[in-house]
């Protein structure tokens, strides 16, 4: 099942369909490590009882509807588990959702092993495109379990899956639980906003103890006028981790590499390749190499700059920050910190409602019900005002201890129309509550994306559903309305959710756009070497995750630097993103070709409302391709990306 790479799978059977009425859907209680432990071993009883079903079914039309109703019933399940994982304030519930993940994983691993149900998906003649595609994508996820190999190939092929989810928890765990602060002085927090620290716990000599969470991490180092207490947080979050992850993500990559040979495959990175737009490890390294000759220069030029800013003292990784948001206010009159009166935090996740409901013809309507903390929100999604119900958004603001420090969309679970199913997804980001700048604008508008590309699915089957696609396609529908944020006409919304909010004034958003330009060079020459790391982490040749990437990292202008272990905090890469970080880039040359569509009018509604029935409606049951070609018309290109990189 396509959706088996995240959280999938569901029982066969009547009363699956009994349940899945179209009503607005609740959070699931499961308050304590007790109830989830017991929530997990129902879900993995009927797993298998419908597994023993599945055996025995015949080899026609109703196989598929069968297979993905066992990815709906573990769904309900996984899809709250998993996200509690990440952002449940206790520890136990936290430490037991992990476990049942796990056990949910082990229950995956051995299911797509079966070679009675892979033989009988074999025999199966799919009645229509739709599920043509999902029959090819079932027997995809069969045969990259190891269902073709021999028994005793087919046995570590599990194994090795089993040491992966652990593995990958173990790493994401240790950044998610790092609880080091870094101490200051007053003094020594110069220049950044008192917000952020004011009120911070001290420690015994009355010094502000910061942690590395987003909110406060990227105003010491973007604002902080001491270098040395931007050298010290920056050397903070650069060993988020530590050595224990280092090891870890070698053992991933060594993991992934007897994987891929199991398989056939040279290398890791072939292996998964080849089910994604790219294609193969080639193509992607061709795109890398065609980015970073498009902005070569441009870094060099922009360090130029930089190091200009502070003659006598040569840059370093923690100047960058700085410097970039320094210029950007002397040149431009852009301070990002001004920018928080504007877009209270409420406010701000009103607008984005009010905008998708201009673009989409949905609304958003709260929905009072107990979550899994006070700061967790959920709200229906109706297609317009009174409208059929949609599906359910969840949305967490605020960061806390233990919580996911990032921001990021966990696909709850995903529609069905074959069985009246409605999709729910939880939005998660850890905002500053005096209000949001412009990138966190930014950030929520790019994190809304991928929640409304899963709430407005309408897919025939769950496991296509949403942001069940090709991993190097799944950014280009949130990647595309970031941009949204630069245009007054749509900023202009906010006076219609918040009256009392100031208005931004007249030319600030064109200033803070063409403040945005600069750095560009730096910026997606970063990208190129992510992408580029990772790709060669999972590679042909065998290589020590630190040493690589000290060897990568040394070979760019600024060098690298000693103690610094990037690496070890580079969750994307251990997880689902393995020799796929290209993707963000590749999913960008995919929604720079989409904003050309709405390139006259970004809030046309007849635009918007194409866009719904064509991209986001499909999921994943045609080719991201030929969605693409259906909404713009022709076949994508590259030239809005390449000229957007080339704009000074």
């Amino acid at each position: 099942m396509p959706s088996w790479r995240s959280v999938p799978i569901a029982v066969a059977g009547a009363w699956l369909a009994a349940s899945a009425v179209a009503a607005p859907y609740t959070f699931p209680v499961l308050d304590s490590a007790a109830r989830i432990d017991r929530a997990c071993s129902v879900a993995m009883t009927r797993a298998r009882a419908a597994e023993r079903h599945l055996e025995v079914r015949p080899a026609d039309a109703t196989l598929l509807g069968a297979l993905d109703d066992l990815a709906q019933q573990l769904e309900d399940t996984m899809g709250p588990v998993g996200l509690l994982a990440a952002v449940h304030p206790d520890a136990a519930v936290r430490g037991a959702a992990s476990a049942c993940e796990r056990r949910q994983q082990a229950f995956v691993s051995a299911f797509l092993q079966n070679a009675r149900i892979y033989r009988l998906l074999r025999r199966l003649e799919p009645v229509d495109d739709i599920d043509r595609r999902f029959r090819q994508d079932q027997l995809d996820a069969f045969e990259d379990a190891g269902v073709a190999l021999s028994p005793g190939r087919r046995l570590r092929a599990r194994q090795i899956a089993r040491q992966l989810a652990r593995r990958i928890q173990d790493f994401e765990r240790r950044i998610l639980e790092d609880k080091r602060a870094v101490a200051f002085t007053e003094a020594e927090l110069e220049g950044v906003p008192r917000a952020v620290w004011a009120s911070a716990p001290r420690d015994g000599q009355g010094r502000y103890r910061l942690g590395l969470d987003a909110p406060t991490y990227q105003p010491v180092v973007e604002y902080a006028t001491q270098r040395a207490t931007r050298e010290r947080m920056w050397r903070a979050g650069l060993t988020q981790g530590g050595e224990a992850n280092l090891r870890t993500l070698d053992d991933i990559a060594r993991l992934r590499r007897e994987e891929a040979a199991l398989q056939g495959f040279p290398s890791y990175a072939d292996f998964t390749l080849r089910r994604r737009m790219a294609h193969d490890e080639a193509t992607v390294t061709a795109f890398l190499a065609s980015v970073q000759a498009a902005v070569g220069e441009r870094e060099l030029a922009d360090l130029s700059q930089l190091q200009a800013a502070q003659p006598g003292v040569p840059l370093q990784r923690w100047d960058v920050p700085y410097q970039v948001e320094r210029l950007r206010r002397a040149r431009h009159g852009v301070d990002q910190e001004q920018f928080r009166p504007h877009f209270p935090p409420d406010a701000s996740l009103d607008f984005v409602f009010r905008l998708a409901g201009r673009l989409f013809g949905v609304t958003f309507e709260p929905q009072p019900q107990p979550l899994w903390h006070r700061d967790a929100h959920a709200f229906a999604v109706h297609d317009g005002p009174g409208g059929a119900y949609l599906g359910t958004l969840f949305v967490d603001l605020y960061p806390r201890p233990g919580k996911y420090n990032h921001a990021a969309v966990w696909g709850l679970r995903n529609v069905s129309t074959r069985t009246g199913r409605t999709p729910a997804a939880a939005l998660v980001v850890n905002f500053n509550r005096n209000g949001l700048n412009l990138d966190e604008l930014e950030t929520l508008l790019h994190e809304f994306g991928h929640a409304l590309h899963g709430l407005l699915s309408a897919t025939r089957h769950a496991s296509q559903g949403g942001t069940n696609v090709q991993l190097d396609f799944v950014e280009a529908p949130s990647q595309m309305l970031e941009d949204w944020v630069y245009d007054p006409k749509v900023v202009a919304l906010f006076q219609a959710v918040c009256a009392t909010c100031p208005p931004v004034p007249d030319g600030l958003l064109a200033r803070a756009f063409a403040a945005r330009e600069f750095g560009k060079g730096v910026q997606f020459a970063r990208q190129r070497l992510f992408a580029s790391y990772d790709l060669a982490l999972y590679g042909r040749r065998p290589a020590v995750p630190l040493a690589l990437w000290r060897e990568m990292e040394s070979a760019t202008p600024l060098g690298h630097v000693p103690g610094s272990m990037f690496p070890a905090g580079f969750a994307h890469i251990a997880g689902g993103y393995g020799a796929g970080y290209y993707g963000y880039l590749w999913s960008l040359v995919l929604a720079e070709d989409l904003r050309t569509a709405f390139a006259g009018d970004r809030l046309s509604t007849e635009t918007g409302r194409r866009y719904r029935d064509t991209v986001l409606s499909q999921g994943g049951q045609a080719d991201a391709g030929e969605l693409l070609r259906r909404f713009l018309g022709r076949p994508p290109t590259n030239e809005a990306f390449f000229k957007a990189l080339s704009r000074p």
